[in-house]
């Protein structure tokens, strides 16, 4: 493999991948290249660490990625399942010890938990560039990306960098600036979500589980008007909760959310007991965009590839879009090292196409199964309707649990496995005519 090159006048480097955007996913992928011995360069327009909107609940099924990566969470904090509230029920799921996944889960603010990430690859052996702002995309002659363009301020100039490699890769989020620039558009008739979250102290800063709310209240609970979405209220220890709330629409009209409006309501009925006044907020409501079921594609195309939220691999069961990324970002890397073990630019294409196989495969029958889920509960009566009747049933959850967490079989299992696995098939090849 090729070894960085410098053209002498700080103007051009090179590398074998070019990675752009250090969220978990491309810190993933950049991680599992380097690991490898790939010369991979990894950029970002921010300096790290930095703030990020996310719930920071760690699932069991992302946690089965981190432990891959070996990453040490021995000290963050861990959470034995899910406290279930809605419907008129108030239930607590563990989650269960499998095969594949642990039975715990985790939580790590995003300022923290990419900075963990982005460190772990720096170690591997990537290179990284923060405060790179990639601009644009390089092209040769037959339409190939061969490299990026990047600004990097100084204290009295600007500097502009070229970056060349034989794979690009957009894990630069939602926006897909690079994708976008070369005509991958986000397809509009797929899921789209919205969140917010705020950091309060609370007493609840430190209880080992992650506190789900299935309805949103206007006023008292049960005696006022249910708004769109859910709520959440992770312990992320140290005294400290991220609270916030999501909604989900089968399109991308989800996005005109009110939710300063939604959570200042929600919050205000919230038991008192949780301490979620003004006084205790340490952080002012933010929101983002939830790109989700392969929302934009090709995944792969002419030299550049696509992971994490800019290819909108957010689960439309429960938002999480962490676990995905570190997958799609380990999928990405095995394909790459298959491709640049090829000279020509066909038998690099050819392997590459590996990786949106294996996404397909990991989640083309879960998230075209989403899609369905999203249809139905994104009425709130429907999702009330869900939780009166279904949260009292001990055996339908446990289900539902792993359905909605990810938190399932793809091979074996128990009967709930099998079930999940088979629904998804059918959803797949129902998507697929």
């Amino acid at each position: 493999m090729s070894s960085a090159r410098d053209s002498g006048n700080g103007s051009a480097l090179s590398a074998d991948v070019i990675v752009v955007g250090a969220g978990p996913a491309g810190s993933a992928t950049a991680y599992y290249l380097a690991t490898a011995g790939i010369d991979v360069a990894l950029l970002d327009r921010a300096t790290f660490p930095r703030d990020k909107v996310c719930g920071d609940g760690l699932t069991p099924s992302a946690v089965a990625e981190l432990v891959l990566m070996g990453i040490d969470t021995s000290k963050w904090a861990h959470n034995l399942g899910l406290h279930v509230i809605g419907g008129g029920n108030d239930l607590y799921f563990p989650w269960p010890e499998q095969v594949s996944f642990p039975g715990y889960g985790l939580a790590r603010q995003r300022e923290l938990l990419d900075d963990d990430l982005l460190s772990h690859a720096r170690t591997a052996g990537a290179r990284v560039y923060t405060g790179h702002h990639v601009f644009e995309a390089i092209t040769d002659n037959a339409g190939r990306v061969v490299g990026v363009k990047a600004r990097v301020k100084h204290s009295d100039s600007t500097e502009e960098i070229d970056f060349h490699g034989r794979l690009v890769v957009d894990a630069g989020g939602v926006s897909a600036r690079l994708a976008t620039s070369l005509g991958i558009e986000k397809n509009p008739k797929l899921p789209m979500g919205v969140a917010a979250r705020a950091y309060f102290r609370s007493p609840r800063g430190n209880e080992p589980w992650m506190e789900s709310h299935l309805e949103l209240w206007s006023g008292q609970p049960g005696n006022s008007q249910i708004l769109p979405g859910y709520g959440w209220i992770f312990p992320l220890g140290d005294g400290i909760v991220n609270v916030g709330l999501g909604s989900v629409s089968s399109h991308a009209r989800a996005t005109k959310l009110p939710y300063k409006k939604v959570f200042s309501q929600w919050t205000a009925n919230l038991p008192p007991e949780l301490e979620l006044t003004a006084e205790n907020q340490i952080s002012p409501l933010k929101s983002a965009a939830l790109p989700m079921a392969f929302n934009r594609k090709p995944q792969y195309r002419n030299g550049l590839a696509i992971v994490g939220d800019a290819a909108g691999m957010v689960s439309p069961f429960n938002g999480e879009g962490i676990a995905p990324a570190l997958k799609g970002g380990r999928f990405l890397a095995q394909a790459a090292l298959q491709a640049l073990s090829r000279p020509s630019d066909h038998g690099f294409d050819q392997a590459m196409k590996a990786y949106p196989q294996a996404l397909a495969s990991e989640y083309g029958g879960y998230y075209a199964l989403g899609r369905i889920f999203v249809k139905l509960i994104e009425n709130p009566r429907v999702m009330h309707a869900c939780t009166y009747y279904g949260l009292p049933r001990p055996k339908l959850m446990k289900l539902v649990n792993k359905l909605l967490s990810d938190g399932f079989e793809r091979n074996g299992g128990d009967f709930d496995d099998r079930f999940i696995a088979a629904c998804t098939k059918v959803a797949k090849t129902v998507s697929n005519h």
